[in-house]
This record gives structure tokens, sequence and C-alpha cells, in this order.
């Protein structure tokens, strides 16, 4: 499932392509997502100026002209992808190469742009949604309202962090996760935030030094803006719409490194697996305490 710095990504490589462009026809190939797409709800969208994309956690959110808001939730395998006027096609997501004959299987939904510009929602397992809502209700939307702070603004800070982890005694890298703490932050991520601050996954939040919870707001800031220069991790040939692919996972610590040395200087040891709340879990036993 791609994180923060995937669907950043993918924002921004929206952004330049069909900002201020107009849903010219709607066309429903498969509409039986996560939830079934209310076909008369998405036809709306035609007349309608797309005015810009933003990010919410792993959210898109698709502001169009009169006040109407687009959610999407890419799942496992969601994906965008971007016919220009010279029906070139563009990627704006990962998980495979562009291949134009496998690819119609699974597009699902076909927003017909001006121009004669096409973007597609593609998914091939469907776990991913698209939601209308109207801007009125945009704050109460149950997939957004309960949202923790992001982890790049100001208020995911030390007094925010040291109130929430008051009284609780779960493991720091299942807080990390929760999604009600901090928006946007999954299991590749959170592996590497905890390595750099030196901190072992499993360590109880209740344990924490006042030094240790800065160290990962440090280093979550610190990770998850250098992948975002790196075009995300491309676990599965991710790519923007400009064709680059995603490289911060050239840069990974631990994560998928089982059995690899550790990169820390004067440190013998390997890099162990283990399992926390059924996630695969990288750390060094020497480095991390």
């Amino acid at each position: 499932m791609p994180e923060l710095p995937e669907v950043e990504v993918v924002k921004r490589s929206l952004n330049s392509k069909v900002q201020n462009l107009i849903i010219k026809k709607v066309k429903i190939n498969d509409g039986h997502l996560r939830y079934r797409i209310d076909k008369n709800k998405i036809k709306k969208l035609v007349g309608l100026k797309i005015k810009k994309i933003k990010r919410r956690s792993k959210f898109l959110i698709f502001f169009f002209s009169k006040n109407i808001i687009m959610l999407v939730h890419l799942g496992m395998t969601g994906k965008f992808f971007f016919i220009n006027q010279k029906k070139i096609k563009f990627k704006t997501s990962f998980y495979y190469t562009i291949n134009h004959k496998k690819d119609q299987k699974h597009d699902r939904i076909i927003f017909i742009l001006n121009k004669e510009q096409k973007l597609i929602y593609n998914d091939v397992r469907k776990f991913g949604f698209i939601k209308l809502l109207n801007y009125k209700n945009f704050n109460n939307c149950l997939h957004l309202k309960n949202l923790g702070p992001e982890p790049l603004g100001h208020n995911f800070n030390l007094n925010y962090f040291m109130h929430y982890i008051k009284g609780r005694n779960r493991v720091i890298k299942d807080i990390l996760m929760d999604q009600k703490f901090v928006s946007g932050i999954g299991n590749i991520y959170a592996n590497e935030i905890l390595f750099l601050s030196k901190i072992k996954p499993s360590r109880s939040v209740k344990n924490l030094k006042k030094i240790e919870l800065k160290k990962i707001i440090k280093f979550t800031k610190s990770v998850l803006k250098i992948s975002i220069n790196y075009g995300g991790s491309s676990i599965k040939d991710f790519s923007s719409s400009n064709g680059k692919k995603g490289s911060f996972q050239q840069h990974f610590q631990v994560y998928g490194r089982k059995d690899e040395g550790c990169f820390n200087a004067n440190c013998n040891e390997k890099i162990i697996k283990s399992k926390i709340s059924n996630r695969s879990t990288f750390f060094c036993s020497k480095c991390q305490k």
C-alpha cells in the first residue's frame, strides 16, 4: 500500500497534468471497487473543472467547481494513468510498467477531459475507492475526521506526542502506524524512522524518554521529506507521471534487509526480521534499544 510520500508524489504529478481541466464525460467500466461507485453521483462531475488536488494522509482529494469533492484512496493496487493530447500514456503511480493490453482489463473508470485528454483510474485488486462529497460535509467525512495531524506539519510536535501517549502502554511501532495518532505513516517508513531514532520497534511508549520522542519527530519529518524528494519508494515500480521512478528504496536502512549487515559504523550485527501486530518489522538488535 502506498504511504504518504508515494501519495504526495501522485498528487503533485496529477496537479501538473490535470489541474484546470474540465470533465467532459465519465465512463464506468467497473464500479465495483471497495465501495460501489454511484453512477448517478459520479456523472455529476461532467462539466466541472478540476480546481486543485490535495493530499490528506494517504488520501487524494480532488476539488472541483461547484463545491464538489472527490475523495480517492488507492488501496493496494489503485493507480492513475494520464493520456495527453498526443495519446501518450503516463503513469502516476506504481506496481508494473505500462502494458496497454493488460492495463485495459483493469481500467475501472475513465474521466474524459477537454483537449482530448484522459484520466484513468486503474485498480487490479479493487481495494481502492472513489467517493463524491459536498464541500459542506467534507470535514465530517468518516474517512478523514479522525485522522491525526500530518507528520510534516507543525502540529506533530513534542507536546502533542507526550500528551497522546500519556497513560498508554502500546509499542512504538504500532503507535507510529496508527492513523489516529499521526496520518500517512505505514510499515515501510515506521521501520526506517525507528532505526534512525535508535529505538527498538517493540519498545512500549510509556518507557520512552523525552529525548527519544524528539528523535522520532525529527526523523519522521526528515525521512518523509527525503523520500518525497526521491519520488517515493519503488517497491513495485512506482513512478511519477513524468516516468521518473521512485528511488528511496535504494536508501532503506532496514526495511526488507533481513540478514544483511547493519549500515551503522562499528556495528557487525545483521538486520533482524520479526512480526509486530502481524506486520513485518526490521531492526538492528545492537543499534536499537
